[in-house]
């Protein structure tokens, strides 16, 4: 019992952690990056498939730079031993998106053992990218509701 509550707690303080990595997109802190990933992390989005956290390191850094601004509101998570579902909503400002704050609903599956080798981003690219481009968002938008009755 106690060996189990302290995995727990070791898998909480992981979680809080990661959760805090991505409080801040613009600024993350990519000096901590080695206390969340493994080294051989795969990492998985709609638009990318990444292995490596060095790999990781350089698409976050391009990805700061190119924000205004950006930050994770972290919904709810279920958490078990070696596996997490946490539900967020990303709210940020892009230079190519106009100048208002796009928010879009995504969950991450991550998966590990001491840090996560394992992390998938699932959410909507209509919702955070398609919608916010000039003549295509109007298009996008008008299937969407077309498709929702």
């Amino acid at each position: 019992m106690i060996m189990a509550n302290a995995k727990m707690d070791t898998n909480s303080q992981l979680i809080e952690r990661f959760k805090a990595f991505y409080q801040d997109v613009k600024h993350p802190q990519l000096d901590k990056l080695d206390d969340v990933y493994a080294e051989d992390v795969l990492f998985k989005d709609p638009v990318h498939e990444i292995r490596g956290s060095e790999t990781l390191h350089a698409y976050l850094s391009e990805m700061c730079v190119n924000v205004h601004s950006g930050r994770f509101e972290f919904l709810d998570q279920i958490v078990s031993d070696n596996t997490a579902y946490i539900k967020w909503n990303m709210h940020f400002k892009h230079p190519k998106l106009g100048n208002k704050t796009i928010t879009v609903r995504g969950m991450s599956q991550i998966q590990f053992n001491g840090r996560i080798y394992y992390h998938e981003d699932v959410y909507d690219m209509g919702q955070m990218l398609y919608e916010h481009v000039p003549l295509l968002g109007g298009m996008v938008r008008a299937l969407k509701k077309r498709l929702a009755t």
